[in-house]
């Protein structure tokens, strides 16, 4: 039997369930790290990280990946990106290598190990800011350009849209008066983001970060630097850029100037790659809610998301899925 399946049967909705302390102490001590008795759980929902205490090396973080998302390929294939990155001295955090593995695993479960990156979060209203980010993705594009994913998925509709609305569907969670509308809602908004991507014509498939919003960016002295690649993916290059984007049309237009600023020192992008904003922050919103529900049995997830059971969310959600379809139709 697997590591994932042996985990998944024991505790199907709570894999981490027996992930205390002292295991994870004993992951870290198991590979030379002196432990100094410092443990702080970090945020972070999918999996689990924690930043351990180490003498003489300081501190380290330790991330526990969640039985069977990924294959043991899919993120090994994520470290040697991320590895890649780090070797032409772009600001990522890598895996630290044990044996020549950075894939590693205790008592059934799979772990790797990075530095922890001294850094502060982004402040995107000071002066340059955009730019320098702008610049980043583009040096981190140029590299996903130079080859492809053999393992990860790449972003599609069927994968972020359709699969994930009928997860939702699916779910306890949608009030059985709302379920009509919400497969309604859902189902024309898909289809336009279908069409939407039919007009646009192939997308580019290059290796993205893919989930490049500001709590995977911290910020030091030289600018940047780009954490937690677990959704590492194939795709459209504006993916990793569409997130900075906020505010009035105005205020969006003159976000956009400052990156592609940026970015074109580095890697090429059309302005035309913009018409995929909306499909894609449509199929944002459609995942989003289906990976809160289809994680709902994790303890982690009702704390963190307290408001998703209730009626007035829901309503919520399909209103703001109604606007969607307005703006992509």
């Amino acid at each position: 039997m697997s590591i994932e399946s042996s985990v998944a049967v024991n505790h199907p909705d709570q894999p981490f369930a027996e992930l205390s302390p002292d295991v994870v102490l004993d992951a870290a001590e198991r590979l030379g790290l002196e432990c100094d008795g410092r443990l702080f759980a970090l945020n972070s929902y999918e999996n689990r990280v924690y930043q351990v205490g180490s003498l003489p090396l300081g501190m380290h973080v330790l991330k526990f990946y969640r039985p069977g998302r990924w294959s043991d390929a899919q993120i090994i294939e994520e470290h040697t990106f991320t590895q890649e990155l780090a070797q032409a001295e772009l600001p990522v955090a890598a895996p630290l290598v044990f044996d020549g593995q950075t894939l590693l695993w205790h008592q059934g479960l799979r772990y790797a190990v990075f530095p922890r990156m001294s850094a502060r979060a982004v402040e995107l209203d000071a002066r340059g800011s955009l730019e320098l980010i702008g610049r980043t993705l583009g040096r981190i594009h140029a590299i996903g350009a130079r080859s492809r994913f053999a393992c990860r998925p790449a972003l599609s509709i069927e994968r972020l849209g359709w699969s994930a609305r009928e997860t939702l569907l699916d779910s306890a969670l949608l009030d059985d008066s709302l379920l009509e509308k919400y497969a309604e809602v859902s189902e024309a908004l898909l289809e336009a983001v279908e069409t939407a991507l039919k007009r646009i014509g192939p997308l580019s498939q290059i290796r993205l970060h893919g989930d490049c919003h500001l709590g995977n960016i911290l910020w030091n002295e030289q600018g940047p630097v780009f954490v937690d690649l677990d959704d590492c993916m194939s795709g459209p290059r504006i993916q990793d850029l569409w997130m900075f984007l906020s505010g009035s049309p105005e205020d969006r237009r003159s976000q956009w100037a400052e990156l592609v600023l940026g970015y074109r020192q580095f890697h090429e992008i059309d302005d035309f790659e913009k018409e995929l904003i909306e499909p894609l922050r449509t199929l944002r919103m459609v995942h989003h809610a289906a990976w809160i529900a289809a994680r709902w049995g994790d303890p982690a997830f009702p704390r963190a998301f307290p408001w998703f059971s209730s009626p007035r969310f829901w309503q919520e959600h399909l209103s703001d899925l109604w606007q969607q379809l307005t703006e992509i139709s």
